[in-house]
């Protein structure tokens, strides 16, 4: 039995051995690189309300209109990078109402009441260069800013329909133009 443990040592101890000194292997050469990231932010968006859109005075039961091309329409004007791309949302009222909100009047806006130029122009009463006779309710994709003067301007016009016994005074509303970038 004592022979049987010499043996068992001995193989143990060659197989420690072989495992110390391991079997050969091949070396591979290494090498290193480092790479780098980088981004540009572009010039933040700014979305100015330049011209309200101004019925005037008008009388009860007597609807009135302001084209997209009169000098009353609403201008907004939107400054950013140069030619790049935005996506462009109106928010438009339903009514207009008065300060202490007892009344209100119907505002209403057609499928062709808004223009979008890509000129530095932000006169309404000139050609727009762009988009003419557009649906503020569903606006162009493919909007770009303008690209050497950085502006793009929207004008929007629209109705109002008084009714018989409107209430006189002044009536206001809100209408919210929201753009963003869209990476085209």
């Amino acid at each position: 039995m004592c022979k049987l443990n010499k043996n068992v040592f001995l193989v143990l101890a060659l197989f420690v051995m072989m495992i110390a000194l391991g079997t050969p292997t091949a070396v591979h050469a290494q090498d290193v690189a480092a790479g780098s990231a980088t981004a540009t932010v572009q010039t933040p968006l700014t979305v100015t309300a330049t011209a309200a859109l101004v019925f005037g005075t008008i009388f009860q039961g007597v609807s009135a209109s302001v084209p997209e091309t009169d000098a009353n329409a609403g201008v907004f004007t939107i400054t950013g990078q140069g030619t790049a791309g935005i996506s462009i949302y109106l928010q438009l009222p339903d009514y207009m109402s008065t300060a202490s909100g007892d009344d209100r009047m119907v505002i209403s806006f057609s499928s062709t009441d808004c223009a979008i130029d890509t000129t530095s122009n932000v006169d309404p009463t000139v050609a727009a260069t762009g988009w003419t006779d557009q649906n503020p309710y569903n606006l162009p994709s493919g909007v770009i800013i303008g690209g050497t003067s950085g502006q793009t301007a929207l004008f929007l016009g629209g109705s109002v329909n008084p009714s018989v016994d409107q209430t006189a005074g002044a009536y206001t509303a809100d209408i919210i133009l929201t753009v963003a970038y869209n990476g085209a």
